[in-house]
């Protein structure tokens, strides 16, 4: 139930439509649920946006440019971090695959890939590239996988508990759950608060803490490692700032991005982080 006195933070969307949004508290897990949350059928409206770039491949605009060119560098980090994880290749599903970039590199290192995507333009671009995509969970159902990867993805799907139910089923015993998410407890989200690109209401319904993570997921999976993603500070940043000032480049947000890194060696709270699960049942 919304009150005032659990109203963490009212936000904008800036990305599409103007509109605000309340940031929902849940002192038991540490948690923010986005309010109100747009029906299921509404949501694609909100990702209308040709500066949503996870579902082009489009390098206008510098930072744009500067997200295509970190996603090339991470591409391979995530490749290493899952044969690592799973002690070599296997079956591999990424939920939330975008333009398919990271199940081509998985497929040229080994892997038997699937993948689903839910954005009409982005499996029509993952095609281009010989990755073909599945459009829901629903698509998926009674298969599963060595390791399943949701790279910023969790944060967006309706109806959590029913997904991370989903997510279980599809993860082999024993095998690999890897999910990143943004971190609302970094220091880059609390200098910039309402204007933090990472909040990207209503786009993202959920918004974790490491509290939150492990408890969602305890119940059949083993929390073995937390990565950081050090370059989001940075990427989260620049948004930020162009949201609060309207700078389309600012030394001050690559500033405050090296900070939240700095600042996170010793609380460990960096903009986002990778959760690397083993599934025990």
């Amino acid at each position: 139930m919304e009150t005032n006195s659990n109203i963490f933070l009212k936000v904008k969307d800036y990305l599409v439509s103007d509109e605000s949004f309340n940031l929902i508290y849940d002192e038991n897990l540490d948690f923010l649920t986005t309010s109100p949350q747009p029906k299921k059928e509404e949501l694609s409206k909100y990702y209308e946006s040709l500066d949503y770039i996870s579902h082009t491949d489009e390098k206008r605009g510098f930072i744009a440019y500067l997200y295509q060119r970190v996603k090339k560098w991470s591409l391979s980090k995530k490749a290493n971090l899952i044969f690592k994880q799973n002690d070599g290749v296997g079956t591999l599903l990424d939920i939330g695959a975008g333009t398919g970039d990271f199940l081509k590199i998985a497929k040229e290192k080994g892997w038997k890939i699937s993948g689903m995507e839910p954005n009409k333009n982005a499996v029509l671009l993952a095609s281009k590239k010989g990755i073909d995509l599945k459009t829901s969970l629903n698509d998926l159902e009674g298969a599963q996988f060595d390791v399943v990867t949701l790279w910023h993805v969790l944060e967006h799907i309706p109806n959590l508990e029913n997904t991370i139910v989903a997510l279980s089923n599809l993860v082999k015993p024993n095998g690999v759950l890897l999910i990143a998410v943004p971190n609302f407890k970094s220091f880059d989200a609390t200098y910039y608060g309402e204007f933090w690109a990472a909040f990207d209401v209503p786009r993202h319904l959920w918004h974790f803490s490491k509290k939150a993570i492990k408890q969602f997921f305890a119940k059949e999976f083993e929390l073995e490692k937390i990565k950081p993603m050090v370059f989001d500070s940075f990427y989260v940043s620049l948004l930020s700032e162009k949201y609060k000032s309207g700078n389309k480049f600012s030394i001050k947000a690559i500033w405050i991005g090296f900070l939240s890194n700095f600042k996170a060696l010793s609380t460990k709270e960096y903009s986002s982080h990778i959760y690397c699960f083993k599934k025990t049942k």
